[in-house]
């Protein structure tokens, strides 16, 4: 049976109110994120992966509905000295500007954001940028990039980095876990990497499988963590500064400036 329009009218009116606010406040969120450096903005629906969540990061992490993701771009000029890597210059300077500075400017812009969402009544949990809590697991308590993946920011790669259709995986993200009602702005992004798997060959240890992400898989069926862990580790005994990055600096999508006259 048809719905009366008047009825309609009236339903939609009672909503208005509710819709304006939780735009209004999305609006300021994402204005205060930007001003702060952020390059990239979203809001995800954690619906999907909440058991998932749950067992990542237990009952703390899982009780949250959304996940507002902050990323900043790595300066390409940083990131293309990778190929030149075994240069402790070069390796140190993209360390220092690509992991300390980008981290700790994500870590800041998070603390704002959950700030400006508790004076609204609503909680709050910024997660570092880039900090272990599980040596077992070798993860955080919650993965960014799948968190940018259900915010429509991009895909999962053959690497697991997320890439991002304009900028590759030259992105680092921030998550902050809350109950705020925002909307989420998008949904997520089919993958870009057809047949492509430079990343794949370019890992020093063959840490990846080349499989397609599919969220039924573990993260083992794509990705040798520890492998990428154990490398990392050499390099610091080696007196090295622990940078790779390889995945990162070759993907086609992160290097399309290259190609551009």
């Amino acid at each position: 049976m048809q719905q009366n329009p008047f009825f309609h009218y009236l339903e939609v009116a009672r909503h208005q109110p509710v819709l304006a606010i939780v735009m209004e406040l999305n609006n300021r969120i994402q204005s205060l994120a930007e001003s702060q450096g952020a390059d990239y903005y979203g809001v995800a629906d954690l619906a999907v992966a909440r058991d998932f969540l749950r067992e990542y990061g237990g009952e703390v992490i899982g009780q949250y509905p959304r996940a507002v993701v902050i990323g900043i771009t790595l300066l390409d000029t940083l990131v293309n000295l990778l190929s030149d890597r075994e240069d402790n210059a070069a390796a140190t300077l993209y360390r220092h500007h690509c992991y300390d500075v980008v981290n700790q400017t994500l870590d800041l812009v998070a603390l704002q954001v959950a700030n400006a969402i508790q004076r609204e009544g609503y909680r709050a949990l910024p997660i570092p940028a880039s900090k272990r809590t599980s040596n077992e697991k070798i993860a955080a308590p919650v993965s960014h990039k799948l968190a940018a993946h259900l915010a429509g920011l991009g895909w999962i790669g053959k690497s697991c980095l997320l890439v991002t259709p304009d900028r590759g995986p030259r992105v680092r993200w921030i998550t902050v876990l809350t109950d705020a009602p925002l909307e989420p702005t998008g949904a997520p992004m089919a993958s870009g990497c057809g047949e492509c798997e430079e990343c794949v060959r370019a890992c020093p240890v063959g840490a990846f499988t080349g499989r397609v992400f599919q969220p039924e898989e573990p993260r083992e069926a794509r990705f040798d963590a520890a492998a990428c862990d154990r490398y990392f580790k050499s390099l610091e005994q080696e007196g090295r500064v622990a940078v790779c990055g390889m995945c990162l600096y070759i993907c086609p999508h992160g290097r399309k400036k290259e190609h551009r006259i």
